[in-house]
């Protein structure tokens, strides 16, 4: 009588062999869970879409927020929030800074930000496409519990605000940042209010993309310690799509 060990070994020996047999000529093996398939090209991460680091004056007055500001020309600037002051031309979300200086470079301040504010960028060649490995990174300095949180406004009108605020270091020093867009869960808002509308939306299309910046939900506090955000340069990597 063989050996119950030996016989099982014999068993599976029949079974890998039969495997191996009943293969076609030159097939690969079956990929490993988890794994792409032999032959799969990688996933590509996109270029950079545009990218935005303000342009302050020579002495670093304080400057209404305005095209004069915005370094890249391809770019315009909307501003959003409940506050109608934000709107005109002495827009309380102010520029300031410094160019060239990496202490304090030329950026967003929300300090005269009274109630919620926002404002996004609109490349004037092309809509963005979120998808796949998009991603964004900001250079931010922060005052008191402050975060500035992504926000995108569609080719059809819709605006939505993302779940993964950016910011830190209690105005202690700037720090760059840099998150993929599809990590991020968004929520219906209303440009006019910056009020969240409902719960988090399934299956957002972000293949296009109109506009694309940030929201503070909380009022600010004035110029010094309190609560605002600095917000300096941006960058955006997406695919491009023709409007």
């Amino acid at each position: 009588m063989k050996h119950p060990r030996l016989a099982m070994a014999t068993v599976a020996l029949i079974a890998i062999t039969g495997s191996i047999a009943a293969r076609p000529a030159g097939a690969q093996p079956p990929a490993a869970s988890g794994k792409p398939a032999a032959g799969t090209p990688p996933v590509l991460r996109p270029g950079l879409f545009w990218k935005e680091d303000w342009k302050a004056n020579d002495k670093g007055v304080e400057l209404a927020i305005g095209p004069a500001n915005i370094r890249n020309p391809d770019l315009e600037i909307k501003v959003y929030g409940p506050d109608p002051a934000l709107q005109g031309k002495d827009s309380v979300l102010r520029l300031a800074g410094k160019d060239g200086d990496e202490n304090n470079p030329s950026h967003l301040f929300s300090g005269e930000c009274k109630t919620a504010c926002a404002f996004t960028f609109r490349s004037k060649k092309a809509m963005a496409d979120l998808t796949g490995l998009a991603r964004i990174r900001v250079n931010t300095k922060m005052s008191g519990l402050h975060r500035v949180y992504p926000i995108i406004k569609l080719a059809n009108g819709d605006m939505y605000i993302g779940d993964q605020p950016q910011g830190g270091s209690a105005m202690r020093d700037w720090i760059w940042s840099e998150f993929n867009i599809a990590g991020i869960n968004w929520i219906k808002i209303d440009p006019a209010t910056l009020l969240t509308q409902g719960n988090a939306v399934a299956n957002v299309d972000l293949t296009k993309v109109e506009e694309i910046g940030f929201a503070d939900p909380m009022p600010s506090s004035g110029h010094g310690a309190g609560g605002w955000f600095d917000l300096g340069q941006i960058e955006v990597y997406a695919k491009t799509v023709a409007r």
